[in-house]
């Protein structure tokens, strides 16, 4: 006679821990997965046997339900993180490609309306999501924004000669005269903050200073003025890196949570962004080239640069994702590394005329990009 057995009680949910904001993923070993398959016992065994087989089979049949669910969290994780990698570098590609097409292959002579757009854009849908309960920000009390309004000048600026200096620089070199900005904060770090840096760190910026001046000196689409206004934007984003630390503990005091995330300084920067940009516009006289301009009649700009303002704030979104997911060292070295297809995409693209002498030292400056992102992580390790 033959007698079905049954297999044991399933095994409870447990709860994973997937990763800190600062600190790199819970490294979880992936296990083989086996294959659970009924058994039956034939006669001859007593209700002791059965008893016996029925705790074994429990037991295992709780194992393989444990292995399985813990390779699917695994999985889970780092679809994930994974997803969250290629969304930001998508959107951070996309922000500054899109941008490179709207100035240069429109023409479009307008940058700070360009940016006042993108801003308005960016404040549109965050109050949207807000006041759908989606995220949560801070109310802009007058408190709060006479704290940030220092930084929020220098962020400004530093959106705007974005703009100037990437309407006569191709991308690439964009990339790679990025890297003098880290130059700039590290010297800044080191009087403002005493922090000190190690030998692989300086070797590193060292190899970004050589790497700019020899692809600015092989450039072959070199021009002055795109280049003056991309070492102000190099200064003025060191400048806001480093005004943000001091600002930062001081706008937590005033805000009603006692802390500022991510979502409530995008509404913050985008909103007082837009008097001061509204102003500038006057200054430079931008009203008068929107009157004129024929682009402001073809739906295919207004969606053009409506989309530049959805990645600009993607880019905020997606950053916060990813950063999440991973830590901070991982966010540090693909951000670098994204620097390299946005290049070649750059030169691509745009048909970018270019010498194997200039394209050497765009390619050594990604390297020196990624060598420092390297240097710095094991700086913050030690320290």
């Amino acid at each position: 006679m033959t007698e079905d057995i049954n297999n044991g009680s399933q095994s409870g949910e447990r709860s994973f821990k997937s990763h800190q904001l600062n600190g790199l993923p819970d490294q979880v070993s992936s296990p083989v997965r086996r294959e659970v398959v009924s058994r039956s016992a034939l006669g001859m065994n007593t209700p002791n046997n059965y008893d016996e087989i029925d705790v074994e089979s429990g037991k295992l049949e709780e194992g393989r339900e444990k292995t399985v669910r813990s390779s699917k969290r695994v999985l889970r994780i780092h679809n994930q993180a994974l997803l969250a990698g290629l969304a930001y570098c998508f959107s951070s590609c996309s922000m500054i490609l899109v941008n490179k097409y709207v100035l240069s292959s429109y023409n479009f002579n307008a940058g700070i309306s360009l940016m006042l757009y993108q801003n308005f854009v960016s404040v549109i849908i965050v109050v949207t999501l807000s006041f759908l309960g989606i995220i949560t920000t801070e109310p802009l009390t007058w408190r709060l924004m006479k704290v940030w309004l220092p930084v929020n000048v220098i962020f400004v600026g530093m959106l705007i000669t974005s703009m100037f200096s990437l309407k006569y620089i191709n991308v690439a070199m964009v990339t790679v005269l990025k890297n003098v900005t880290n130059v700039m904060t590290a010297v800044g770090e080191m009087y403002l903050f005493n922090k000190h840096h190690d030998n692989r760190v300086w070797a590193a910026l060292f190899l970004m200073i050589i790497s700019a001046i020899s692809g600015g000196i092989t450039d072959l689409s070199f021009h002055a003025i795109g280049y003056t206004w991309q070492f102000i934007n190099c200064f003025l984003t060191a400048s806001y890196s480093l005004t943000l630390r001091r600002v930062m503990d001081t706008a937590k005091q005033v805000t009603k949570s006692g802390d500022l995330n991510e979502f409530s300084m995008v509404l913050l920067n985008n909103t007082l962004s837009l008097p001061l940009g509204t102003l500038l516009v006057l200054v430079f006289n931008e009203v008068d080239y929107l009157s004129r301009t024929p682009l402001l009649r073809l739906p295919t700009f207004w969606l053009v640069i409506t989309l530049s303002g959805f990645l600009g704030l993607a880019i905020s979104f997606t950053s916060m994702w990813f950063l999440h997911q991973t830590g901070a060292t991982t966010y540090s070295l693909v951000g670098s590394l994204n620097k390299i297809p946005l290049s070649v995409a750059g030169i691509l693209l745009f048909h970018v005329a270019t010498s194997l002498e200039n394209s050497a030292s765009i390619f050594f400056g990604l390297l020196a990009g990624v060598f420092f992102a390297r240097a710095k992580m094991r700086d913050r390790t030690r320290s």
